[in-house]
């Protein structure tokens, strides 16, 4: 919805802005042109706060989301541990399992036991109730001597410890097998428990994961759209700027038809001019035959150097943007290396358009030259603007200061030559 919403607020701005354009031929007041320039400088403002809200929500969303990206990492770690976990709790259950099966197996092996000396135990008592009850003291009275007597109490001793024995054997075996099989069934139930722990855990924890990917994804849509947003702010800044362009050319030709001295002025400027250029030129061939140096610039083209013969840092044309890291980005003009606060001069006499903050290019200034050139200086420092909007500039004449404001990496001027609002290469033209 933001983006149909700008892309009608576009839409309308360039009907309100170009539907009227037949019309400002047939304003005879300046007045009037003035009071159209005052609006228009008021639709700019407004399109500059867009285009820098849009940069603050940009700015805003990539803190969130590398804030959510590294904890989305954490969880990942997270879920990694959980998970290992669960491989080793899987293996104790495993384990436990095979463990259990070997008790079961020994508590078989002594329910044998059992059962074979609860036999033996179930005949003794069968054959003495059968036989009748005797008691000991009948088997050792019937002795025929002393020696039998010692040999029937050493046999009824031994029919006792071994009737005893099997009796504890019996306790023993049984109880041991009981003790181990619930001490195992009972460490079985608490791994069960901990890898369900662990699956539950690791099951909010993969929810974690998906939230956060889907926030990532939330604000990866906030950036690429308040992007485009700021995209459609910069194209209509330019349209603004050409309007206003428009309304200054009617503005003056209403002022030269008022006043025949503005006209003999401009035939004398176009003079001037004329006779600049052919000095430029001149002095631009002689320095031709000079040594040349990497370093440094300086051609044939009509306009002056800005700032000098300044090392350039960045030429026209697609780079790596060194704020954003964008590759493939589109260099709209020159980079100039030059200090901060290093004079910047017009490169030739025009109407000064625009003189004062706008987006990027921090504090800038625009002149009209005529023939739909113009003209552009950007990252000027803060106070460093010499001219106004409407202010009439010389060739040559200081304009602003340079400096590092807007998107910049450091003290340079950003140079722009533009033809009908279309930035072209500015080297053929200095």
């Amino acid at each position: 919805m933001k983006k149909i919403a700008a892309g009608l607020a576009v839409s309308l701005l360039a009907v309100a802005l170009w539907g009227p354009s037949d019309g400002y031929a047939k304003k005879t007041s300046v007045a009037e042109i003035d009071q159209q320039l005052k609006k228009l400088q008021q639709e700019v403002q407004a399109a500059k706060a867009a285009q820098e809200q849009a940069a603050a929500k940009t700015q805003e969303a990539q803190h969130y989301k590398n804030k959510t990206t590294l904890n989305l990492e954490y969880v990942l770690s997270q879920i990694e541990e959980v998970k290992g976990k669960m491989d080793t709790t899987s293996a104790k259950i495993a384990s436990t399992e095979e463990s259990l099966t070997a008790t079961a197996t020994e508590l078989d092996e002594a329910e044998e036991r059992v059962e074979a000396r609860s036999k033996l135990l179930e005949s003794r008592v069968r054959l003495m109730y059968t036989d009748g009850a005797v008691s000991y003291l009948d088997v050792l009275l019937s002795s025929k001597s002393f020696t039998d007597f010692l040999d029937r109490a050493d046999s009824l001793k031994m029919i006792v410890d071994q009737d005893q024995d099997l009796l504890v054997q019996h306790k023993q075996d049984k109880q041991i097998v009981i003790e181990k099989k619930q001490e195992l069934e009972g460490q079985y139930a608490q791994a069960k428990q901990l890898y369900t722990e662990l699956e539950g855990q690791r099951s909010l924890l993969k929810e974690k994961e998906a939230e956060k990917q889907e926030l990532i994804a939330y604000y990866d849509d906030e950036i690429q759209e308040n992007g485009e947003i700021s995209a459609e702010q910069e194209a209509k800044l330019v349209q603004l700027a050409s309007e206003r362009s428009t309304l200054e050319k009617q503005k003056n030709q209403l002022k030269a038809e008022e006043a025949a001295r503005k006209a003999a002025a401009a035939k004398a400027e176009a003079a001037r001019r004329a006779a600049a250029a052919a000095a430029a030129a001149k002095k631009a061939a002689a320095a031709s035959s000079a040594p040349a140096s990497s370093s440094y610039i300086g051609g044939n083209g009509p306009f002056l150097l800005p700032v000098g013969q300044a090392r350039i840092s960045s030429g026209y044309g697609k780079r790596t943007h060194p704020v954003t890291g964008e590759v493939g980005k589109m260099h709209t003009g020159v980079d100039f290396a030059v200090p901060q606060g290093t004079n910047i001069h017009a490169a030739d006499s025009g109407t000064v358009l625009v003189a004062e903050w706008w987006s990027g290019y921090g504090y800038c200034v625009i002149v009209d030259h005529g023939g739909g050139v113009w003209t552009l200086y950007g990252h000027i420092r803060e106070g460093g603007l010499r001219v106004s909007a409407g202010d009439k500039v010389d060739r040559g004449q200081v304009i602003a200061e340079s400096g590092s404001t807007g998107r910049s990496t450091g003290p340079h001027l950003h140079f722009e030559v533009r033809v009908d609002g279309v930035t072209v290469d500015p080297m053929p033209y200095l």
